[in-house]
């Protein structure tokens, strides 16, 4: 599959001489689209490859994770498992309802127990309650993913010289970043709150993977607005007239971020004159529909 690029025309753009595209990786798939796709991708090979029939996974009520291994199960064949962080909530949101039609079966931990995801006591337990699943980090990032998200750069068939995402847990940078290798720049806009944090998780994915250390990338950490799942008017307003000039649709999550933090560096003229310019759009716009009804606010 290919992700379409779509070049922006903006004023902005103009007056200091760049070009953008976004690269619609929101296309790739109805419900496994985005990043998702790509993490998933070489997961779900390994997974057969080992002969394993049940996926377990880690993510929170409204995660985009969950849902799109709840559809991928579905379409390629596995039994799926949601770990959901936190109380079972009656009636469920979009998103686990989704998941819930998907097959997936959702199993419910305190907050305080789901900190301890990672720990090997914890999986073990896992492996033996839900009978040696194939077991995916939160977020999907480990190393297949990884090398999923390389491919993102091997699909963009034209020349550029800065490449922007939206970071979470880091796996998608770390993809970019390693299929690079220490060409052109990336800059990362983390959706969390103190974003430096990723630094070093970054760092070690793409050294585990690769082998290399790259220098060629940063992470803009001013373009939180307050934490993960946070807004502010400022940032929905972005979010609507950007969807009306480009007939590219957002979320406030991660996108949202991404495309204001990008438009307000270009506007303080943070790139040098003539820099081109490509906006991984990483998907997740089915959290839309639970951030309307858990805020109200249309997106």
């Amino acid at each position: 599959m290919q992700a379409p690029l779509q070049q922006l025309q903006h004023p902005l753009l103009q007056k200091h001489e760049l070009t953008l595209w976004v690269k619609r990786e929101d296309l790739l798939h109805p419900h496994i689209s985005g990043n998702k796709w790509r993490k998933l991708k070489y997961n779900l090979q390994e997974a057969k490859a080992q002969g394993k029939k049940t996926i377990v996974t880690f993510g929170g009520a409204y995660s985009n994770h969950i849902a799109a291994t709840a559809a991928a199960g579905a379409e390629f064949g596995f039994k799926t498992i949601g770990v959901i962080r936190g109380e079972e909530h009656l009636p469920l949101n979009p998103t686990l309802q989704f998941a819930t039609e998907q097959g997936m079966e959702l199993h419910y931990i305190s907050r305080e127990l789901y900190r301890t995801k990672a720990e090997p006591a914890f999986l073990a337990e896992l492996e033996e309650k839900f009978n040696d699943p194939y077991l995916v980090p939160e977020g999907g990032t480990n190393l297949l993913a990884v090398k999923g998200c390389t491919e993102i750069v091997d699909d963009i068939s034209i020349d550029f010289d800065v490449i922007c995402c939206a970071s979470g847990t880091g796996g998608t940078i770390a993809g970019l970043i390693a299929g690079l290798k220490g060409q052109k720049q990336v800059l990362g806009f983390p959706a969390l709150k103190g974003g430096d944090f990723l630094k070093e998780e970054i760092e070690q994915l793409v050294y585990n993977y690769s082998g290399q250390h790259y220098s060629n990338w940063q992470l803009i950490t001013d373009y939180h607005f307050g934490g993960y799942a946070k807004v502010k008017p400022e940032l929905l307003e972005f979010i609507h007239q950007f969807q009306e000039q480009h007939n590219i649709p957002l979320e406030p999550i991660y996108t949202g971020k991404l495309f204001f933090g990008l438009f307000d560096l270009i506007s303080k003229g943070y790139f040098t004159r003539g820099t081109r310019i490509i906006a991984v759009h990483t998907g997740g716009l089915q959290g839309n529909a639970g951030f309307k009804e858990r805020l109200g606010i249309d997106v």
